[in-house]
This record gives C-alpha cells, structure tokens and sequence, in this order.
C-alpha cells in the first residue's frame, strides 16, 4: 500500500509517500511544494491544489495522511495555514482515498517517542526508518514522519481489530 504524507503549508507544502507492506515500510519519494508569496493568496491556493492533484495521479496512493493544524502567536498565519490545509484535505478527499488526520504531538511520539521532538530529531529518525533516504527539507520529512505515523497507527488498529 502507498502512503501519501502531507506537512500543509502555504509558502512550502512538504509530502512524502512510503510504501507498507505488513510492518515494513519503504522509501518512494518526497519533496516539497512551493508558491510564491508574491502571487495573490487564490492563485497560491490553485497552484497548491494542482500540484498535489499532479502528484496523486503521478503516484496513486492508497491513503494519505495530514499533519492537523497547530495554533501559531500570529492569527493571520494560523488562517492562511488553515487555508492551505483545507486545499489539500479537498484534494486528497477528492480521489476518494481516505485521509488521516494526526497532530503534531502524536507524530512527534510515534517517530522520536516524545512529543516535543525538535525539527532535527525528527528527521534523524526518519533517515533510520527509511535507510538511504534523500529527504529534501524538513518539511519533506515532517511529510515522511506523518505517513510513517499513519502507516504505524493503520497496521495497530488491524492488529485490535484481529485482521
């Protein structure tokens, strides 16, 4: 199963996919999804919305999973993040696929085993995750570590459910 990981953001969206199979997880690909902050916040917007929809017909994924927003000191940032983060939830949702939704906490814990890992645990342990991995930013591998998270979470509610 392809897992597609998303770490929302207006100026950078990070994503990730990883492949599940059982408990074993591998690197496809990342990266990051850029708009310019000159462009009017519509047109951000649309090209956030064609990017990602490029990228799910590119790859397929099976599932994807969003980091949940967190609450910044500057309101107009939190909205415009919120914006973001309502595109890709509307571009994941409309292939069909089902979304995960994870706070940043409950990521943090499932890949360092804290919560209040910093930008740099995270991505050291995801290298140890998914050896030989190129990550490109650090938004890519909040993008990797959400669906990592997703991929941990699915295959434990299957193990509740006695699948």
């Amino acid at each position: 199963m392809i897992i597609l990981g998303l770490d929302p953001g207006l100026g950078t969206t990070g994503w990730g996919l990883i492949r599940a199979q059982g408990n074993r997880l591998s690197h496809i690909a990342n990266g990051q999804i850029r708009t310019a902050a000159s462009d009017a916040l519509p047109a951000r917007l649309v090209a956030l919305d064609a990017a990602l929809a490029a990228l799910i017909a590119e790859h397929r994924p099976a599932e994807a999973a969003v980091e949940e927003v967190f609450i910044n000191t500057n309101p107009q940032s939190t909205l415009k993040l919120g914006q973001a983060r309502g595109v890709i939830l509307l571009g994941a949702a409309r292939t069909g696929i089902p979304v995960g939704e994870y706070a940043a906490r409950l990521v943090k814990k499932a890949i360092v085993g804290v919560g209040n890992a910093s930008k740099d645990q995270i991505h050291a342990m995801v290298m140890r995750l998914l050896p030989g991995t190129n990550v490109v930013g650090p938004d890519a591998a909040d993008a990797l570590a959400v669906a990592i998270t997703h991929a941990h979470l699915r295959a434990s509610r299957r193990l509740e459910r006695g699948e």
